[in-house]
């Protein structure tokens, strides 16, 4: 089993895409790259702590590489406009790769340098792993357990559909 730590805006929402990626075992959302210890959801939301949302993905590298997900990454959010994604406004919001070997830090590197070349302004940040903070409990699964909350129902949809129709390969059977 190898990890991932990304951010790409509200947690909600990239929990919910890689959830539906085969060997995709594990997503854990929370926070990390920030300066305050134990850091909590209303601290995160204020934007003083510096940390992003992010998710710790757990994944079978047999079944789906690291650079199918940083596919999968890069086409689900926008890693074009700083501290934005939507209506999402923050630092907490930040487009960002936390790097956990010096593999996954190639590999980003690689992945960020190709879309510069295509033309494309990227600003996500790209930063060796830092402390990760796991979210509240009630953060934890959270579009499956309330997809008709207002905010789920409006960001996710949209999200998922651009899964479902650029990377059917690499959904879990249904």
């Amino acid at each position: 089993m190898q990890q991932a730590l990304l951010g790409g805006g509200c947690f909600w929402c990239v929990e919910a895409v890689f959830l539906q990626l085969r060997g995709v075992t594990k997503v854990v959302s929370g926070y990390a790259g920030g300066h305050t210890t134990n850091p909590v959801y209303e601290e995160i939301c204020q934007g003083n702590t510096q940390h992003a949302e992010v998710i710790l993905i757990d994944f079978d590298e047999q079944q789906i590489s690291y650079p199918q997900l940083l596919d999968v990454f890069f086409a689900t959010h926008d890693p074009t406009t700083l501290n934005r994604q939507g209506n999402d406004v923050g630092t907490q919001y930040r487009s960002v790769i936390f790097w956990l070997d010096d593999k996954q830090k190639q590999q980003a590197e690689f992945y960020i340098e190709d879309l510069k070349a295509e033309g494309l302004d990227i600003v996500t940040e790209l930063a060796a792993a830092p402390v990760f903070y796991p979210a509240e409990a009630y953060h934890q699964n959270f579009y499956a357990r309330n997809p008709a909350q207002g905010y789920c129902n409006f960001s996710i949809p949209p999200k998922l559909l651009k899964l479902r129709t650029k990377f059917q390969d690499l959904l879990k059977a249904q």
